[in-house]
């Protein structure tokens, strides 16, 4: 059984069990959500689809950790006109796992 769900603004494909990095969730390291934006369902080859999400779904989930991710380096540089800058950016996201998948 797997799901498209939408979770922080972003679509992703889910199963049980599975662990997924999204972009940073309010709560503590082990807190729970349940995401109710299920787009699409497939249950053993039953697929049901939402219009635009599938009634009465949800993907309920722990949060694993937060982390950060890799250094984006922004350059910027005007030729002939003495102007650089650099700057650096993080971004913050959640580690969680995939609990269940519902239907009723």
């Amino acid at each position: 059984m797997y799901a498209i769900v939408e979770i922080a603004g972003q679509q992703f494909k889910v199963e049980k069990g599975q662990e997924i990095f999204v972009h940073h969730l309010d709560g503590k390291k082990g807190s729970k959500h349940e995401f109710d934006k299920v787009l699409l369902l497939d249950d053993k080859g039953k697929v049901k689809v939402g219009t635009p999400t599938v009634e009465k779904a949800k993907v309920s989930a722990k949060v694993i950790e937060h982390v950060k991710g890799d250094k984006v380096i922004v350059f910027k540089k005007k030729k002939r006109k003495g102007y650089q800058k650099s700057n650096g950016h993080r971004q913050q996201f959640s580690k969680i796992k995939i609990e269940n998948i519902t239907v009723k």
